[in-house]
């Protein structure tokens, strides 16, 4: 039983990842024989690695033509990523393991998983290695490496797509998508009231669009505001800009008892579990949060890439309704509300029937019955091999390097 664990997450790329690890650290902490150790996997490749992953706010606002280039490239070449991440990562990655020591690894992160596996390989390291994939159902071949010991699926969808990239079935494990505790606390409590939407108060909107609050907000916040008797909540994440500009025009003009504005924020839940309605980007990790707050759902985009199947999912399930034209949010909102919310209803009995709220704990107990390979011997940093070299060598340099390596592990394969 693994009782030593390393998980790879990022802190900086969106929040979901982040959101993710949380949730099962939660669980983990349920048993205190096991020790987790958590690694942002940007930190291993240096200042630069943090640097690349703190672009990803700034790319997903505002460069969405370079983010499906370099999701398109995770499709066609993954091996580049995983060669790039192999080189960057190696020497800090093995000085890892030796001072932590894992019997278990979980990648939360796609970047990681190739290249991570490739130097655990080139050492003889035996360490169980556990993929659980953060997307619903567009996924990329860097999430489902056939090497792994087992990889966790969150949809039937994204199992489907691991087996279409050559993974065993053996080792897909569909579980379901975690969600922070936080979101699923108004379900002990027995004798809170259901919110139920009426015609006779304003009805509440929240607007949101993950961690780095990308989207079109402001058009949708003065939509509901102009078409509707209602009122506007409104969280702009990382964006500070965001925020500062719509404080500056929704407030002045529909006033601050109309329109509320937040920030990165810690009670988010709080936020959900008074709103009618929730109208935010197909990220999957705000989306399943939203559905366990049992709040219907509005999707008005995707990023391009692993964000394409969401919208078709939430149809699919009816956990909420599309509408990425804004010119059709009007109607879209009407169509609720008909017969006093009646939709409206019909998805909230169709997310509660959805939700698995013990996600979280059951990926953990998955993860910890899986037995370590023995002793697990990591290499001294003196027996490292021709690696040594690498730590005078510029980046081209130790990839040219690295292409030999592969060579080699391909020939004795």
């Amino acid at each position: 039983m693994a009782k030593n664990i390393l998980i790879i997450s990022s802190d900086y790329t969106g929040h979901g990842h982040k959101s993710i690890t949380d949730s099962l650290l939660e669980k983990f902490s349920l048993y205190p024989d096991v020790k987790v150790h958590v690694v942002d996997g940007f930190t291993l490749i240096g200042n630069i690695g943090l640097r690349i992953g703190k672009l990803y706010g700034s790319i997903t606002r505002n460069a969405k033509e370079l983010w499906k280039l370099i999701w398109e490239v995770s499709l066609k070449k993954p091996s580049l990523v995983n060669e790039f991440t192999e080189v960057a990562i190696r020497d800090s990655f093995m000085d890892l393991l030796r001072r932590i020591k894992p019997d278990l690894i979980l990648s939360v992160h796609p970047n990681f998983n190739g290249s991570i596996i490739n130097i655990l390989e080139e050492y003889n390291v035996k360490i169980p290695f556990v993929t659980f994939i953060a997307d619903l159902v567009s996924i990329t071949p860097l999430w489902a490496d056939p090497r792994a010991d087992y990889i966790i699926c969150p949809t039937k969808e994204s199992k489907y797509k691991c087996l279409e990239f050559g993974v065993s079935e053996s080792k897909l494990k569909l579980i379901g998508f975690p969600v922070r505790q936080k979101f699923l606390k108004h379900l002990a409590n027995k004798d809170a009231q259901e919110r139920v939407y009426t015609k006779n108060r304003p009805l509440e909107c929240l607007i949101m669009s993950g961690g780095e609050g990308s989207g079109n907000m402001s058009t949708i916040a003065r939509i509901l505001l102009r078409n509707f008797n209602c009122k506007v909540k409104i969280v702009t994440g990382r964006n500070k800009i965001l925020k500062r500009r719509l404080e500056r025009t929704l407030y002045e003009k529909f006033g601050t008892e109309r329109v509320e504005i937040y920030g990165f924020t810690e009670n988010v839940q709080d936020l959900m579990l008074s709103s009618d309605l929730a109208i935010t980007r197909g990220s999957p990790n705000v989306m399943m949060e939203v559905v366990a707050c049992n709040v219907p759902l509005v999707v008005t985009g995707n990023l391009p890439g692993q964000e394409e199947g969401n919208p078709g999912y939430i149809i699919k399930h009816n956990l909420g309704v599309v509408c990425k034209d804004t010119r059709r949010l009007r109607a879209t909102i009407k169509d609720l509300l008909v017969n006093n919310g009646s939709k409206l209803k019909q998805i909230k009995r169709s997310q509660k029937k959805f939700l698995n709220p013990n996600v979280a704990l059951e990926i953990v107990d998955f993860v910890r019955s899986i037995e370590p390979n023995g002793e697990i011997v990591i290499p001294d940093e003196n027996t490292s091999k021709f690696w040594d070299i690498g730590k005078v060598m510029n980046i081209s340099e130790k990839i040219k390097l690295n292409r030999k390596v592969i060579v080699k592990r391909q020939r004795r394969t």
